[in-house]
């Protein structure tokens, strides 16, 4: 089976940098698109940044100019480079990877378990 793992995660004072990365346990055979979500209490689950199989991005405009998006196809990984954070990026983040993991199985999309992070003074 195919499975996220979130890590780097923590608790950073606002301005500070945190990196998120999302190691996928197996390679896939083929995929379209690698994203960050992220979940505040209280709150819908927010689409953060996206990733595509061509390297095309495309980030919420509330992250726009501060996190980047990566791929590390060496340890089969997708992260996220998070700067000048802010108290309103408080959240868990999710990873999420859509792609085949069989060229003969439908499209599917995996999801990792969250990695917390928080921004306070």
């Amino acid at each position: 089976q195919v499975q996220l793992v979130e890590s780097g995660g923590g608790l950073v004072q606002p301005g500070e940098s945190l990196r998120l990365s999302c190691a996928v346990s197996k390679r896939l055979f083929s995929i379209n698109a690698m994203r960050w979500y992220r979940q505040a209490p209280g709150k819908q689950r927010e689409l953060v940044a996206t990733i595509t199989s061509g390297s095309n991005t495309n980030y919420a405009d509330s992250v726009k100019g501060r996190f980047t998006i990566s791929r590390d196809n060496t340890r089969n990984a997708v992260d996220l480079q998070m700067n000048s954070l802010k108290p309103e990026d408080t959240a868990v983040y999710f990873c999420n990877v859509e792609g085949l993991e069989y060229y003969y199985r439908p499209r599917s999309n995996y999801w990792g378990q969250g990695t917390q992070v928080t921004v306070s003074a």
